[in-house]
């Protein structure tokens, strides 16, 4: 009787796991190309590759880690112009269609490429990432150097096209980590912190993209260079040390509560996931409106910092 209890349980044990009770792969937010390689082809696992085709080049076309799935990061519909500002969220039913598209459940594993060739092109794979974590997604990371530290550590490349089958990704809208423009509003006179991720002559009021109405920056807020988060030479993102070093420079160590904002929410990405994911930071938010929202109305503050 007790062998048959066991056989029982042991045939129990093997069952697959399956919806959101499924194991998850990982619990970081960057994975390396060992891990990703150790893991490919794993059923759970969705690797979607977000590089960007230049004029001449199509990157998934020369090659691409083997059963990804292209979903450009400019063209595939990661972010879309609402209301006259540039590079917001879609619709979440709009964009969940699209991730199911890729093949993506509730309980996929998803892992994303980006080339990983200098920061602002990283900034894709972040925004992709955020994107997915605002519409209730867990189960995703980014390959840490990206496509160039899989090429580089001499991995399969492969130039089969890969078409999946469609999935049932269903959104569950998470305000809480997305930040509007009353929510920025709010922080000016409040407590929360507002980051400014663009560059130090962007936050000095020295230069502006063509997105933005003003120069200068939100009234309070403190700049951490998009850049920092990213090592041009490795392709590697910062690590956690760096990055508590970066806060504590700008004035926010042990500091929670904060809106990081860019131009149309980009870099601003790197900066949310640096700080959110990486350090561990509670309550972070993207402002995905940032100065191209904010400077369409010219009644909101901008300051010329020095």
């Amino acid at each position: 009787m007790r062998f048959k209890v066991l056989l029982a349980a042991l045939a129990v044990s093997l069952l697959p796991i399956t919806g959101a009770s499924a194991a998850r792969l990982t619990d970081q937010p960057l994975v390396d190309a060992g891990w990703l390689k150790q893991h490919l082809g794993d059923p759970s696992l969705v690797v979607i590759d977000i590089r960007d085709p230049s004029k001449t080049v199509n990157p998934y076309v020369e090659g691409h880690v083997p059963g990804a799935i292209a979903a450009q990061y400019s063209s595939f519909g990661w972010r879309a112009s609402v209301d006259g500002a540039p590079g917001m969220l879609p619709p979440p039913d709009q964009i969940a269609a699209k991730i199911a598209s890729l093949g993506i459940n509730n309980d996929t594993e998803v892992v994303i490429v980006p080339a990983g060739t200098d920061a602002s092109e990283f900034g894709g794979a972040t925004r992709v990432y955020w994107t997915l974590k605002v519409l209730g997604h867990d189960n995703v990371a980014v390959l840490n150097g990206g496509f160039r530290s899989w090429a580089a550590a001499g991995n399969p490349v492969s130039t089969e096209a890969v078409t999946p089958a469609k999935g049932n990704f269903t959104p569950t809208y998470r305000p809480e980590l997305r930040a509007d423009i009353a929510a920025v509003q709010k922080a000016i006179q409040g407590d929360s912190n507002l980051v400014d991720a663009r560059t130090v002559a962007q936050f000095i009021g020295k230069e502006k993209t063509s997105t933005v109405k003003e120069l200068g920056s939100i009234p309070s807020a403190v700049n951490i260079n998009f850049t920092s988060f990213y090592d041009e030479k490795t392709g590697m993102f910062a690590s956690a040390d760096t990055i508590d070093a970066l806060i504590k420079k700008a004035g926010l160590a042990g500091k929670n509560d904060i809106i990081t904002f860019c131009n149309t929410g980009h870099l601003a990405s790197i900066a949310w996931f640096g700080l959110s994911e990486v350090e561990g930071l509670k309550h972070v938010q993207l402002y995905d409106g940032s100065m191209s929202q904010w400077t369409l109305d010219p009644a909101r503050p901008v300051v010329i910092n020095q």
